[in-house]
């Protein structure tokens, strides 16, 4: 499974594959990861022919660029397309560690917390950090990571400071990732970013993005990554209980994700590899990101994103009002 075509991000010449590597969960997102599961996460991922991956400082308060960056430090850095985030700083708690970081999301132990920061010495700050935990000289993209509420200042100063940095050679793209549109779009028409990271809002349940982000991306020559395809879970597997957006999926969505699901079935397919392939068909998306945090989870959406998705499924969606006669779907020319 080493043939995951690429793509480039914007005008800066950073390629993509199309399906690439989101280490939230070897930062132990909700449960706990061994070193040796993350490990062998990233190794399936490699050998599935996977060469971006994305990390945050976030993510496990650095447990996640730590990981990352001691599997990919023996491999050949051209080879790969890595990023990271800015946006928090994380400083160390001083004295005896109490608790851990579950108010946050991740299984680890509280030796850290999390400062706001947007300014540009917090980028450059950002930045710095994140190289000595990664333990690699360089990353690719930087994306300002959910600035919902500090527009101004990562508008004023981060984003300012992304751009020296790019203009510098430090870095070969910027950008900045959310999961919401509104604040992307703006980035969109206001900055010279290359990408932008958008969650959960260009899915087979939510076009969302559809409305502002995807045209002005279009306009600009601005690139798009989609992560949270799958909607944190009920797209993956719709059952009673399921999660959306990471609380408990509306009655609504579960039984419109069950009907794609049987209408994938009944085509030969899956609705995970439908999920996975919808975003591709926009000219702007240049790739899906998915959260992995084992070898399983990993060759599993290596191998339904290779799995071919019938022309007549997109068809019948969309007769079945599934999807809006206008969202564009793989079984045609971009629109």
């Amino acid at each position: 499974m080493s043939g995951i075509a690429r793509r480039t991000l914007g005008p800066g010449g950073v390629e993509v594959t199309e399906l690439s590597f989101g280490a939230a969960g070897i930062g132990n997102l909700y449960s706990p990861v061994t070193d040796e599961e993350a490990a062998a996460a990233i190794d399936a991922a490699w050998d599935a022919g996977i060469r971006y991956f994305d990390t945050a400082p976030h993510y496990g308060i650095g447990l996640s660029e730590h990981r990352l960056g001691e599997a990919l430090r023996a491999r050949p850095r051209e080879a790969y397309t890595l990023s990271t985030k800015a946006g928090r700083i994380l400083e160390a708690v001083e004295g005896p560690v109490v608790g851990d970081d579950l108010a946050h999301g991740f299984a680890v132990p509280a030796t850290h917390r999390r400062v706001w920061d947007f300014s540009a010495d917090g980028v450059r700050r950002s930045l710095e950090d994140s190289l000595a935990r990664l333990g690699l000289d360089r990353v690719d993209i930087v994306y300002l990571h959910d600035p919902d509420d500090h527009a101004e200042q990562a508008l004023r100063e981060g984003y300012p400071a992304l751009e020296r940095l790019r203009a510098e050679g430090v870095v070969g793209a910027i950008g900045a990732g959310m999961n919401q549109t509104a604040m992307l779009t703006r980035f969109l028409r206001d900055t010279d970013i290359d990408a932008v990271l958008c969650a959960g809002r260009y899915t087979l349940l939510d076009q969302s993005a559809l409305t502002d982000l995807l045209p002005a991306a279009h306009k600009h020559g601005t690139s798009v990554v989609i992560g949270g395809v799958f909607n944190s879970g009920l797209l993956a597997d719709p059952r009673p209980g399921a999660t959306y957006d990471y609380t408990a999926a509306p009655r609504d969505l579960l039984d419109r994700a069950r009907r794609l699901k049987a209408t994938a079935e009944r085509h030969g397919t899956t609705l995970r590899a439908a999920a996975l392939a919808f975003p591709l068909a926009h000219p702007s998306v240049a790739g899906v990101l998915v959260g992995t945090r084992s070898a399983y989870e990993v060759r599993d959406a290596a191998e339904q994103f290779a799995r071919e998705v019938p022309d007549d499924f997109w068809r019948e969606v969309r007769a079945e009002g599934l999807l809006p006669a206008d969202v564009p779907v793989p079984s045609e020319e971009p629109v």
